[in-house]
């Protein structure tokens, strides 16, 4: 069986329809499956975020260790970061981008956004030739978008499938969005010190390092010696993550996998699993050649 029969094979037994896209960073061998079919990036645009706040750096224009001040009226919805937490936060730049990498936080990641603005963050994605890659909204006007089409019934209502076909925040037309590819090209970019200057590149690589969530494409890579650099992402039915997974010998790849699930159950173990699944397929026929 194929590599890319693998894949669809373990998307389909997860419940899911599954986009990919896999690049070797050193030799540009690569495999994909819908890797250039628009996807919503949900909280994987927080990358795009990232980058463009070191181009801003490396240019002068903003300093990491600007303190800023999150009082408790000014945070977005979430369970991670800031948003969970109940006393006034002062916090430097560079350690709101770390939350927002780490665990995701819509808090710092809005903080950072009202400091560089949504422009700068098409301007870098632009820069680097990610025709595919556009940020509609803030990730505060993104949650405002699913609030008000979930309408009077609130978070309860997004387990009726009704509802999530109506969710802007699920089209790629109307939200952000990107494609398998583009993500791939923007994390070997990174990786090969052609995003930002090789100190802003090794501060991005250094995050997507700390990322906490070891559910998803971590678990298709359980060694010791296999490293594991990523940012997820996650809306109703959706689960995304895009990283880069290195091994001793000195191989780097760059995977980008989205999923949709059929289900519109929160907790779907199988569904997140399969992220790891795929990629290790993918990394695989790469090594082998």
């Amino acid at each position: 069986m194929t590599a890319a029969a693998r894949i669809r094979e373990a998307f389909d037994e997860a419940g899911v329809t599954g986009r990919l896209h896999a690049l070797d960073i050193d030799s540009g061998a690569e495999i994909g499956m819908g890797g250039d079919q628009a996807v919503v990036t949900a909280s994987v645009h927080k990358l795009c975020v990232l980058v463009a706040l070191h181009e801003q750096a490396a240019a002068g224009r903003v300093d990491l260790t600007e303190q800023v001040e999150v009082p408790l009226a000014d945070r977005e919805l979430g369970p991670t970061g800031v948003a969970a937490m109940l006393d006034p936060v002062r916090m430097s730049l560079r350690d709101a981008a770390y939350l927002m990498m780490a665990v995701s936080d819509n808090t710092a990641a809005e903080l950072l956004l009202v400091r560089i603005g949504l422009d700068a963050v098409n301007a870098t994605t632009a820069r680097l030739g990610l025709a595919h890659t556009y940020a509609v909204h803030t990730f505060r006007e993104l949650l405002a978008t699913i609030k008000e089409d979930a309408g009077p019934g609130g978070a309860q209502a997004l387990a009726d499938p009704c509802v999530i076909a109506r969710l802007r925040a699920l089209d790629p037309a109307r939200t952000n969005r990107s494609t398998p590819r583009d993500m791939t090209r923007l994390l070997s970019a990174v990786w090969r010190d052609e995003a930002c200057t090789p100190e802003h590149g090794a501060a991005i690589r250094r995050l997507l390092g700390l990322q906490v969530w070891p559910h998803r494409m971590a678990s298709g890579f359980p060694f010791d010696d296999v490293h594991v650099a990523g940012k997820t992402g996650s809306l109703p039915t959706l689960r995304n993550e895009v990283g880069v997974i290195e091994y001793p010998d000195g191989g780097r790849y760059a995977v980008a996998v989205f999923t949709r699930a059929a289900s519109t159950a929160a907790t779907l173990p199988p569904a997140d699993a399969v992220i790891g699944t795929t990629a290790r397929i993918a990394v695989e026929a790469l090594r082998a050649g």
